[in-house]
């Protein structure tokens, strides 16, 4: 059974910092897409930024700059380090993991992230 536990979220001001990590346990494809989303309240959950196997990464525009995607050198961590944080990042993020160029077909149970003063 595939399973997906983030951690790394928390209280932060803006302007600061926080990584989020992903691990994935279970038997995957080996070649498959990683990514993160994130759901604010009363929005729809949108991608953040997602990875492949092969180290092809995207962004969503809101946060292009200021958050980088990276995976662990085994392939089954998946990291979102967010820079310059801003009070409109706030929302509960969840990793996912599915086929390339593909809708996700796991998510983590995700960790909220709220960026106040």
């Amino acid at each position: 059974q595939v399973r997906l536990v983030e951690s790394g979220g928390g209280l932060v001001q803006p302007g600061g910092s926080l990584r989020l990590s992903c691990a994935v346990s279970g038997s995957f494809s080996s070649i498959n897409g990683m990514g993160w989303y994130r759901q604010a309240p009363g929005k729809q959950r949108e991608v953040v930024a997602d990875i492949t196997t092969t180290g092809r990464t995207s962004y969503v525009d809101s946060v292009k700059g200021r958050f980088t995607i990276s995976r662990g050198n085994a392939g089954n961590t998946v990291y979102l380090q967010m820079n310059s944080l801003k009070s409109e990042d706030t929302a509960v993020y969840f990793c996912s993991l599915g086929l390339p160029n593909s809708r996700p077909i796991y998510w983590g149970q995700g960790t909220q992230v709220t960026v106040s003063s």
